[in-house]
């Protein structure tokens, strides 16, 4: 919601007191915004130390779900998706364009090295949803990788690889890749295509990535 000029005049006309519980009343319906005025203003830790943090979280949950047996492709899905709801979190946080490359990519390579067998003993009909997510937030990665200035680029050509060794690994994921426009030589050569966006367009447009 865009704030109109007039309610901009009324309330730097209120008295710091009625600013403050205004602010603190706000701060309660938006637990979003409130994280991120304290981790502006109050929290010690950097931005570094949040990456980290959440780097460990993601080897601690995947590591977790490894022990038990078998779990269904559906419920590795939602842990999946709920581990990249926190990286999304952590982003909007801190404002950590570096960290959203590299923990994907690790919460991708991590979740394709612990259960590729579990993936493989399914049937394709039932490994084809995490095996499409992975896929498409492989394509997301490397369009966040081609915004940042190409001096970075080289930072994330290590994350890649090791994501595209995991990947030849799964057959049921190198098929979706396949099948799904995405070159796994783009990750292990890491040579991005320079019309990346229109190719991620027009597949989207083609019905794939779904």
């Amino acid at each position: 919601m865009k704030l109109s000029d007039e309610l901009k005049k009324a309330l730097k006309l209120l008295p710091e007191a009625e600013k403050d519980k205004l602010i603190l009343k706000l701060l309660r319906s938006n637990s979003k915004q409130a994280k991120i005025l304290d981790f502006e203003l109050v929290d010690t830790d950097t931005v570094e130390d949040k990456r980290q943090l959440l780097y460990e979280a993601i080897n601690d949950s995947l590591s977790t779900l490894a022990t038990f047996k078998n779990p269904s492709m559906g419920y590795l899905l939602t842990q999946v998706r709920l581990l990249s709801g926190e990286i999304n979190e952590h982003v909007l946080i801190t404002k950590d364009p570096y960290g959203e490359i590299v923990l994907n990519c690790h919460l991708l390579q991590q979740t394709l090295a612990l259960f590729q067998p579990v993936i493989e003993q399914q049937s394709y009909a039932k490994a084809y949803p995490i095996c499409i997510y992975i896929v498409a937030r492989i394509f997301k990665i490397l369009l966040l990788i081609q915004k940042q200035h190409e001096d970075l680029h080289i930072e994330f050509k290590d994350p890649l690889a090791l994501l595209a060794n995991e990947l030849g690994k799964s057959h049921y994921s190198m098929m979706t890749a396949i099948r799904n426009g995405l070159d796994v030589n783009w990750l292990a050569l890491f040579e991005l295509p320079s019309n990346l966006v229109q190719i991620h367009k027009d597949l989207r447009a083609g019905g794939f990535l779904r």
